[in-house]
């Protein structure tokens, strides 16, 4: 059962699209359940992320998550956008069922994914960035097949 939040942003999800010459733009999926999401980035010369869009191919928590991401990132410096983890995203949106927390996951790794790619195009280091995934899946397996 998903929350309200949930059926909120995936009815009506929020910025839906992309950022034409956008600052930094990531794209992560997961070979497991065919998900892939796709964030983009419009960041300011003091480092604000004045824009944030995304595109996701996948189930209605995929979209929910992507929805909550932007809305959480958007308006924010690059170190407070590092801090926005899947768990922030899940409690964002009241929660999700244990078989949807990978679409978190996505979310998560596709901000990290776009500001990545601004330090790469900038010539930058994001303090606690690394290199992301592009496939979530990878080293999960164990855990998602618990549920």
């Amino acid at each position: 059962m998903y929350s309200e939040k949930v059926m909120d942003h995936f009815n009506n999800p929020r910025n839906v699209g992309e950022i034409e010459n956008a600052s930094g733009v990531g794209t992560v999926g997961n070979a497991k359940c065919g998900d892939i999401m796709r964030i983009y980035l419009d960041i300011d010369d003091e480092g604000i992320i004045r824009d944030c869009k995304f595109k996701t191919f996948g189930c209605g928590a995929a979209v929910a998550t992507s929805s909550m991401a932007t809305e959480l990132v958007k308006g924010k410096s690059i170190q407070e956008a590092m801090q926005v983890t899947n768990k922030a995203v899940m409690e964002a949106l009241d929660g999700l069922p244990p078989v949807k927390v990978h679409c978190s996951l996505l979310a998560e790794e596709a901000i990290h994914a776009a500001l990545w790619d601004y330090a790469q195009k900038h010539g930058i280091t994001i303090e606690g960035l690394s290199r992301p995934k592009s496939d979530i899946h990878e080293g999960e397996e164990a855990e998602e097949e618990d549920y």
